[in-house]
């Protein structure tokens, strides 16, 4: 696999930054979150419906290099594995002015389960998405 599915440019909020003047680690997770969910509505309105929705099963970031403020990062995301119920998405973080210049990468691991929290078969439309 390893196509990608999605890019998305999230400029950095002050607020993002730490002690340091970098941004935080854990604003990391949140552009990376926001990505994917992005990518979720772009390919059904009812991404989470009623009857299932994803969870995240495990995440994995490499912190490569500091980002300072001001900036444009361009999360990308990519499949990287397609199961039955669960989904791996690789992501990369970049400079949107410079995409030589990477921030962070890895993946999550996302499994659909229903109301009952029992795991369920992953979404037509995300399985063709991943898969093409």
């Amino acid at each position: 696999m390893s196509r990608d599915l999605f890019s998305l440019d999230i400029e950095v909020r002050w607020r993002d930054l730490d002690a340091f003047n970098h941004v935080n680690n854990a604003s990391y997770l949140g552009y990376i979150e926001e990505a994917r969910v992005r990518w979720f509505k772009s390919l059904s309105e009812n991404w989470a419906g009623e009857s299932a929705a994803p969870i995240l099963a495990a995440i994995n970031v490499n912190y490569r290099r500091p980002i300072g403020w001001p900036e444009t990062v361009r999360i990308t995301l990519f499949a990287e594995r397609l199961g039955n119920k669960s989904v791996t998405l690789g992501h990369r973080l970049v400079s949107a002015s410079e995409p030589d210049i990477l921030f962070a990468d890895g993946n999550t691991v996302l499994v659909w389960i229903n109301r009952d929290g029992q795991s369920v078969g992953l979404p037509d439309t995300v399985r063709s998405a991943c898969a093409e």
